[in-house]
């Protein structure tokens, strides 16, 4: 497990996407986008490049949390996709099997806590980068909540 967890920051130093850690996005936003040996909650997100203009396709694992959907960013604040993703006003699509054009909303930080606590429920990828243990009790995550953002998927328009 900690060869495990060294090897995948090492695939990501400083939040960062290595060369390697790149070609294995692309081949997971592939096969995420098209729901092949991907749960449903794994998605591929797709949103304008904030200087390009060109569609940058992400993996994500979605958390569902009382009856909400939520995108988590591992790498906090840094991530390319949430740079992109406040550049276009929240306008975004998910690909899983089929396309969902939809509206990601940030979570005030006073909210996060507990989806946080719930995507490392789920996504076994992002315990490495969260420096709280997925049993923690809330005021844990509370304590990291504004390093990482957390986004509402709501229906576009």
């Amino acid at each position: 497990m900690a060869r495990s967890n060294r090897f995948r920051r090492w695939l990501y130093p400083e939040g960062r996407a290595n060369g390697l850690a790149r070609a294995m996005n692309g081949i997971s936003a592939v096969l995420f986008r098209h729901g092949i040996l991907a749960p449903d909650n794994w998605v591929t997100l797709e949103v304008p490049g904030r200087r390009t203009g060109k569609t940058v396709a992400c993996p994500l694992v979605i958390a569902d949390y009382q009856g909400e959907r939520y995108l988590v960013s591992m790498f906090g604040q840094q991530a390319n996709w949430v740079a992109n993703v406040r550049a276009a006003g929240g306008a975004a699509v998910l690909r899983h099997r089929s396309r969902e054009d939809v509206r990601l909303v940030e979570v005030d930080e006073g909210e996060r806590a507990p989806i946080l606590r719930r995507y490392l429920e789920l996504a076994q990828g992002a315990r490495p980068h969260i420096p709280v243990d997925r049993r923690a009790p809330l005021p844990e995550f509370a304590r990291v909540a504004a390093r990482y953002p957390v986004f509402r998927v709501t229906a576009a328009g």
